[in-house]
């Protein structure tokens, strides 16, 4: 069996006709589909973690997702997710929008979602190649335009609509209101990832990130130990058990020693705990 995972192209009307590099496959080679999601489908013996790249053409809906503790208390089992964002590109002035400026009650932000002026109400950071944001279950966002992105996140796919520019979509405010926090979102949960270089960028609750350069360090070791994990190369290639991995794709390791690093590119490892 390839460690190499399979993919999955999924077309949204806000997605893009022309996908950055690696994936440089044209529209009209893939029926004129726009592609907003390419995602790679977890593997049986890893199935708590998705890791989904990312193309807006146009702004995504605002939105939220459920924590686990709220779907397991709906009895729909450990449905909850949190995830975080690696930019890769983003055309000048792109923007997401995380959290809110000020404090928003339950009763304000319900009326926000169903007039629109819930964008407002929000806070939009303006990004570029490598800002990192990790988004906690519970914290309304969006994508906005012209962006990509590596997304990872916890394997479920339930995601509450607030508000969505007035699109034909169903909307979810019951939902979502029950799981929302109308709050600022915490600085801290905002970083840079570097050009070059090991660097960590999530250690749990849920799960744990690392972009790894070459060699890893004692403490990344001790931490991924003989656990299975998932292995994103971002700029050079990576070799799992003879196979080759590469830019735009995603393996699965047995552990972190079964992965050998080529020492010239950077590569996101992630793997579940709990």
């Amino acid at each position: 069996m390839s460690v190499v995972l399979p993919i999955r192209e999924v077309e949204k009307p806000w997605g893009k006709d022309v996908l950055p590099a690696p994936f440089t496959t044209p529209a009209r080679d893939r029926g004129g589909q726009r592609i907003g999601e390419i995602w790679f489908e977890p593997p049986p013996v890893l199935p708590q973690l998705l890791v989904k790249y990312i193309f807006t053409s146009e702004a995504l809906s605002v939105q939220v997702h459920p924590s686990d503790a709220k779907t397991l208390a709906q009895g729909l089992g450990r449905q909850g997710k949190e995830e975080c964002w690696v930019i890769l590109d983003a055309e000048p002035g792109a923007v997401l929008g995380i959290g809110f400026r000020d404090e928003v009650p339950a009763d304000a932000l319900r009326a926000a979602a169903l007039d629109g002026s819930i964008e407002q109400l929000m806070q939009w950071h303006e990004v570029v190649p490598g800002d990192f944001f990790y988004i906690p279950a519970g914290t309304v966002h969006a994508i906005g335009a012209g962006i990509s992105l590596i997304e990872v996140q916890q394997n479920s796919d339930i995601t509450y609509r607030l508000y969505d520019y007035g699109r034909p979509r169903e909307l979810h405010l019951d939902e979502g209101m029950a799981v929302a926090h109308g709050a600022p979102y915490p600085r801290r949960f905002h970083d840079r990832v570097p050009a070059q270089g090991s660097h960590r960028l999530v250690d749990g609750p849920l799960f744990r990130l690392d972009q790894v350069d070459g060699p890893f360090s004692e403490q990344v070791a001790a931490d991924y130990g003989e656990a299975p994990l998932l292995v994103i190369p971002r700029t050079g290639t990576v070799h799992i058990g003879g196979e080759t991995i590469a830019p735009g794709q995603c393996g699965i390791a047995p552990n972190l020693y079964a992965v050998n690093f080529d020492g010239r590119g950077t590569t996101l490892i992630a793997q579940p705990l709990g």
